[in-house]
């Protein structure tokens, strides 16, 4: 298994890139996020790697982040999702994105990206949830600011799913304070 590439970036043809390494040049498709930030051709690039092994091919993926790899992994393992349609998602939302999508149960959010439907967006909400990487946070799927990480870890604390403390920070204004912010988010969650 090819895990990492480390060389010189030859070529940049979206979706697909050449890296050269110790005189081998590697195509490697990747997905935007990881398209964008990658230096001018003839300069050095590392890129995390997933290859996948076809009767008729071997293709290298490249991944920028671990984040993204593994979100790149956890797609590969749902029924109907192949690597192209992978390599959509991940360039039509960040990893972040994804999450949040997962997490509050938008699977409209997801039908926007080319290749997946109303039955594929439902299967990834269905799926992915609990599976993304480690490294994205309820609190930062629901809100970026610490006020609201600090809602939604007590909603958290009191019971409720990350789906419902999500749902329960987004109808809280910036502007309250955390205890106020944490009553508004309780006054929301009791309503039918």
């Amino acid at each position: 298994m090819i895990g990492r590439i480390e060389g010189t970036l030859v070529e940049k043809n979206f979706p697909q890139v050449i890296v050269s390494c110790n005189g081998v040049g590697y195509e490697i498709d990747v997905p935007m996020s990881t398209f964008y930030p990658l230096p001018r051709a003839g300069e050095k690039v590392t890129l995390l790697t997933h290859l996948v092994v076809r009767e008729d091919a071997h293709l290298l993926y490249g991944f920028i982040s671990a984040g993204e790899r593994a979100a790149f992994r956890q797609l590969l393992k749902i029924s109907g999702v192949g690597p192209k349609v992978a390599l959509s998602v991940l360039s039509g939302l960040s990893v972040d994105d994804l999450a949040e999508a997962v997490t509050s149960g938008d699977s409209a959010r997801l039908q926007k990206v080319p290749g997946i439907g109303k039955k594929t967006a439902e299967r990834l909400v269905l799926e992915l949830r609990d599976k993304l990487p480690k490294t994205i946070g309820v609190a930062r799927a629901a809100d970026a600011s610490a006020a609201g990480s600090d809602v939604v870890n007590a909603l958290l604390a009191l019971g409720y799913n990350e789906r419902e403390a999500a749902a329960a920070v987004k109808q809280v204004p910036a502007e309250l304070q955390l205890p106020d912010a944490i009553r508004h988010a309780l006054k929301h969650l009791a309503k039918p």
